[in-house]
């Protein structure tokens, strides 16, 4: 199923440059991990500090996008530049994670405000994280790294982006956030179930 992950191979294009630049540099694939999470961090802790402000949330999308680059670059340096190594895997998936719940959970108090429901986005966040540990397991099972959607983290990250910005925007909340929510966490099962066959049926020997 169509995700934003099938752009990826463009935006790796984009990025890889800067991504040779920062390698002669010597800078590595698991510090820029670092920095995508430690960036995900300082976000979340605003959001939660700074409930209701529509300012705050103004920076959300370029912060997520920022992360998605960083993503893309730390994967090149390890892949490109000869930097794989078992420890990084680990930090790379477990990172996501990370930075997943340092944005997603304080966005139950960010977003309260404007009437958002907490068990919409504890269950949106919940569900991400399930697809993501679904598409670690593949290769448990003979498969590769799965990245089906729908709702994957890029397709997630864009929907918190989206959302914040309009209501920075001024456009007012309700109980439609709870409905966007909601149907991003069933979307997220549907892709955790659609990484799980895929792995299975890949994985047939």
């Amino acid at each position: 199923m169509a995700t934003l992950y099938d752009i990826k191979p463009w935006f790796q294009a984009q990025l890889r440059p800067l991504t040779g630049k920062l390698a002669e540099r010597g800078i590595t694939a698991n510090q820029v991990t670092l920095a995508a999470i430690m960036l995900s961090l300082a976000l979340g802790l605003a959001l939660w500090m700074s409930a209701g402000s529509r300012l705050v949330l103004f920076i959300v999308g370029p912060v997520l996008f920022l992360r998605m680059a960083l993503n893309a670059v730390d994967g090149m340096l390890a892949r490109e530049h000869d930097q794989i190594s078992r420890q990084g895997m680990i930090l790379n998936e477990a990172g996501d994670v990370i930075a997943d719940a340092a944005i997603v959970l304080p966005l139950i108090v960010a977003l309260a405000p404007f009437g958002a429901g907490i068990a919409p986005l504890i269950l949106f966040a919940f569900m991400g994280f399930l697809s993501e540990f679904v598409g670690i397991m593949g290769p448990q099972v003979g498969s590769t790294r799965r990245y089906d959607g729908p709702m994957g983290k890029s397709d997630r990250a864009l929907l918190v982006g989206v959302v914040t910005f309009v209501l920075a925007l001024g456009f007012p909340g309700g109980f439609w956030l709870d409905i966007v929510f909601v149907a991003a966490a069933a979307l997220a099962a549907l892709g955790a179930r659609n990484r799980a066959v895929r792995a299975l049926k890949d994985g047939v020997t």
